[in-house]
């Protein structure tokens, strides 16, 4: 399937991976499905950083349109939506680990989490590793459900 060229403000790369992941909520989104696995509604409401629904919502449906999750229903409860990423939002991990470095070197007070001291220790490894956990059990969970149908589910 051809993808749709996308109006850009500009041909720059950066604006647009901006365009598309500009806001803090967007990559916080990405950053639990590539490193916590799946997740539903509540789980991303119920986060550190605290997102409101509004936001979440808005995100969500964004992020699915753009390709980088996909969203089905839950097979132990088909009440709730569960979000995955794609292969094209895994692929962003590297960039969300190198941020993470980045403000290790420059910010206070930061913990480091255990994804990013695996990324340092075996980058290769760690990014197979995780891409065959997150890309395994999305494939495995998408073919006993259904995708789910209309906005995001709460």
């Amino acid at each position: 399937m051809a993808q749709k060229k996308a109006q850009r403000r500009s041909t720059c790369p950066i604006n647009a991976s901006l365009e598309l992941l500009g806001d803090r909520w967007s990559l916080l989104v990405i950053r639990d499905l590539a490193f916590a696995g799946p997740r539903n509604y509540n789980d991303f409401l119920n986060g550190e950083e605290g997102i409101a629904t509004n936001i979440l919502a808005a995100r969500l449906t964004s992020l699915q349109a753009s390709g980088l999750i996909t969203s089905h229903r839950d097979p132990d409860d088909g009440r709730k939506i569960v979000y995955r990423l794609t292969a094209k939002g895994l692929d962003l991990a590297p960039a969300l680990l190198e941020l993470g470095r980045w403000a290790m070197k420059h910010e206070l007070g930061l913990r480091r989490p255990d994804p990013l001291r695996h990324w340092e220790a075996d980058r290769d490894g760690f990014l197979a590793q995780l891409r065959k956990d997150r890309l395994a059990a999305g494939s495995t969970a998408a073919a006993g459900s259904r995708p789910a149908r209309g906005s995001v589910q709460k």
